[in-house]
């Protein structure tokens, strides 16, 4: 049975439902903007439900089986970020919430389908991991998380945590935010170099309050590398960041000149360029994701709301800052895609959408290189429901995610999709 949701207020810090109880943000904590990529609220449910009765775009043949359901125990509960994979094919992501304290965890699917929890939040190391997670070359795996860490000024709660994991399962906390100046949420995931340091985004704090970017040294320093305002793009909630070998930072921010969202540049030396601002009609709002880069410096990525139909669109922004729109949702074929995408080596692109589809409860998608939309898979419950999350490609072309319902016990899957 699919577990009961609830509404969120998206003009509010979220408040997250996990096993009957619940785990609010910490006090003065300001996260605008967040939609905690789950509002699957009544009203959404009415319109996937007419949206279902209504012709769906033609799919190509594929294969979905569930590799892993989560039962909202200590093996984790509501993965809401993808995956990544290691040469050997072993998958690992994150759940936000579950674990022997309920606060998310760290997990490792086999390539048996045999699921390991490597690290249980205890709330003092983190609390509630809604990003993905990066590996480096010895196998440590690095992350955050939306709050949690160290009491600081009375708030038990925290700010949110960059961590790292090693192979053996042991966590290390590797910065603990403060809100100001050093930022606040860290929504999402981390981006390396090859020198091991880290670089990310808080969706709040920093000096002007709205988000910044930041680089975590390998000596555990933090480092602003941009404060945002309401003129560049506050709140980046979901900008996973891309990085060129110049050692330019790519992202999305949630506000900007319109107040619709913007994809943003940041070079090492500190230079921060807004290259494109929407409108939301006909270009879309709210770019929740981040990034994907090709090999000639175009930017493609997803909005959340916005479009022709106004329900999220498929974009790229082309070198010169030019905004060309890929492929607007229109309801059957999608609702609200807040995760970004991965292109494979035709330049074909993939990725998911909340909600939508055959049966209402999201989509996995296809855009080829002459921008038709194919649907790969819609969800109906048992193979999983609302997939929030991107996607992760192994070498022959297979597709990984993740959905944040769904699955044999209604808390979440991994699967695996072949196109």
């Amino acid at each position: 049975m699919t577990p009961k949701l609830m509404r969120l207020n998206v003009c509010r810090p979220p408040i997250f439902a996990t096993k009957g109880r619940t785990v609010a943000p910490a006090p003065r904590t300001r996260v605008s903007r967040i939609h905690l990529r789950a509002e699957i609220a009544a009203a959404a449910f009415a319109v996937v439900f007419l949206l279902s009765t209504l012709p769906t775009p033609r799919a190509q043949a594929q294969t979905l089986t569930v590799l892993y359901s989560f039962s909202a125990g200590t093996d984790g509960t509501q993965p809401h970020a993808g995956l990544i994979m290691d040469k050997a094919g072993n998958l690992y992501g994150t759940t936000a919430s579950g674990g022997a304290s309920d606060y998310g965890t760290v997990f490792k699917l086999d390539t048996t389908g045999t699921e390991i929890v490597l690290h249980s939040f205890s709330g003092v190391d983190g609390q509630l991991p809604l990003a993905g997670l990066v590996m480096d070359k010895m196998g440590n795996l690095y992350g955050t998380t939306l709050f949690g860490g160290p009491s600081f000024n009375g708030n038990p709660s925290g700010y949110g945590t960059v961590f790292k994991v090693d192979t053996s399962g042991n966590e290390t906390l590797l910065h603990a935010f403060t809100n100001e100046p050093d930022g606040a949420n860290p929504y999402a995931g981390l981006v390396t170099d090859k020198r091991g340091n880290l670089y990310g985004a808080t969706a709040s704090g920093g000096a002007f309050g709205g988000g910044t970017v930041f680089k975590l040294d390998t000596t555990g320093t933090e480092i602003v590398l941009h404060s945002f305002s309401v003129a560049d793009g506050t709140g980046p909630v979901g900008a996973g960041l891309v990085r060129d070998l110049k050692g330019n930072l790519y992202g999305t921010a949630s506000s900007g000149a319109f107040g619709y969202g913007t994809v943003f540049k940041l070079t090492p030396r500190g230079t921060y360029d807004v290259l494109y601002s929407f409108t939301n009609v006909p270009d879309g709002a709210t770019p929740e994701a981040g990034l994907v880069r090709d090999s000639k410096g175009n930017l493609y990525g997803t909005t959340a709301s916005g479009g022709a139909f106004g329900y999220g669109t498929v974009f790229k922004v082309d070198t010169t800052g030019t905004e060309i729109i890929l492929h607007s949702f229109s309801g059957t074929d999608g609702i609200q895609p807040q995760a970004g995408l991965v292109m494979d080596k035709a330049g074909n692109l993939y990725g998911t959408t909340v909600f939508g589809g055959a049966s209402g409860g999201g989509t996995v998608f296809k855009l080829d290189t002459t921008g038709t939309e194919i649907v790969l898979h819609s969800f109906s419950g048992a193979d999983g429901l609302f997939p929030l999350a991107g996607l992760v490609m192994d070498e022959v072309g297979n597709l990984y995610g993740t959905t944040d319902f769904g699955g044999s016990h209604g808390w979440g899957a991994v699967f695996k999709l072949i196109p």
